[in-house]
Formats: C-alpha cells, structure tokens, sequence
C-alpha cells in the first residue's frame, strides 16, 4: 500500500514514503492476506523512527515479485495467503539472491512451521501476539543477519523434534484430510491400494494416532503438512 510523505496509505500495495524516517530506515514488506493485519501492523512499525513501511501485498506470489524488485530489507510474511504461502515465499526470497531477508509473522505457532521456515531461509519466526516493541527489535536484528526466533516455540520445537512424515506420506495426508478414501489417492496418485495403505499405516504409526483421521489432524497441529 503506497504511502506518500504525510504517512496516509493510497492504492492497493505500497511505495516508498517520505515523511520523518531517515534514509537509513529497514525497508519493510508486508504480506498478509488480511488487508485489516497488514494496516494495523504498517501503523505500528512506521512509528519507529527507523522502520519504515514500503510495500503491503495479499499475496505470497506478489510478496516474492516486490522482493525480487528490489529496495526491500525486511519481509513480514504470514504463513497462510494464497497464490504462495509463506513458507513458499520466505523459499522464493532465500532463492532470489538479493539482501532481504524474511520474517514470519503468523497466528499459526507450531513447531512444524517453525523448523520448515528455518529450513526455506526465513530469518526468524514470531507470533502475532507478538509485542509490537519485540517485534521492531525482531526486524532490526534479523536486518543485522541474526536469527530470533519465539522462544516458546522453538522450546516446543525442540520437544517435538524434526518433523517424521516422508514427503509421499503428508502428500498422502493431505488427501486424507479431506475426504479422499484409499482407493481415490491411489487412483489420484497412480499408485496401487496397498502402497496407498502402507503409506497410510506409516504415518498412523509415526504420529502416534489410532486412524488416517487422527494421523492427519496431529500432523496438522505439529505443523507437519
């Protein structure tokens, strides 16, 4: 969402603003499918006085584009927006050569999510009840090349370990979750019913769960899928 100099928003995503930051404010992104979170969350960085919000997107896709763009330091992503999420996104800015660096900042606190963003570039990883203090000084030191992460989460994460499902078994998962029996993944995937059930049967196993149900809805939780 652009922003001219008197710090009022004009247009769907943003530009570069002029007003009382210096020139060498973090330039920030934001991407978050709610237009509501990406406003408040503009509003409160552009009070640091070496913060400054130049771009607000709906969208992972349009997120890696401004990134790609260039004149952004910092990405904000949520983790659930369409036409890319962000764990996708935070993968497409790590890959994009440039010297931003990404931070999700999500409703979704689970440790699953937590090791997958570390494990496509992000930089860091907060909540959004995140205190909106901790999250500047998040950004500044992410700018600086460190890495912050929730220490609630990461505590968790630690608990719960690496995620155990194999690639072919949350591909599975996922089918399962939302309704697909054996006989339609196997047809869907153009495996036979048996691997289908295996696979299955592995990650009943692996998740500790009494049927596919269950299997799919604690990998949901962890942050599996």
């Amino acid at each position: 969402m652009s922003k001219p100099a008197g710090g009022r928003t004009r247009g769907p995503s943003a530009a570069a603003s002029g007003g009382s930051h210096g020139a060498c404010a973090i330039r920030i992104l934001i991407a978050d499918d709610q237009a509501l979170v990406r406003g408040a969350l503009a509003t409160l960085l552009d009070l640091e006085h070496d913060l400054e919000v130049v771009a607000q997107v709906g969208t992972g896709r349009r997120a890696a584009a401004a990134v790609a763009a260039g004149g952004i330091d910092v990405a904000l992503l949520d983790i659930e927006m369409p036409e890319g999420d962000g764990l996708w996104t935070a993968e497409q800015i790590s890959a994009a050569d440039t010297n931003c660096r990404s931070l999700i900042v999500t409703t979704f606190g689970r440790p699953g999510y937590l090791s997958r963003a570390l494990e496509a570039g992000a930089s860091g990883f907060l909540v959004k009840d995140t205190p909106p203090p901790e999250l500047a000084e998040a950004i500044r030191k992410i700018h600086t090349g460190l890495r912050v992460v929730d220490p609630a989460l990461a505590q968790e994460s630690v608990i719960l370990g690496p995620n155990p499902l194999t690639e072919r078994e949350k591909q599975i998962l996922r089918m399962a979750a939302r309704g697909a029996d054996a006989s339609r993944i196997a047809a869907d995937l153009h495996l036979g019913g048996g691997t289908v059930r295996n696979y299955l049967s592995s990650a009943i196993a692996k998740t500790h769960a009494r049927n596919r149900t269950e299997a799919a809805r604690t990998a949901e939780t962890n942050g599996w899928l």
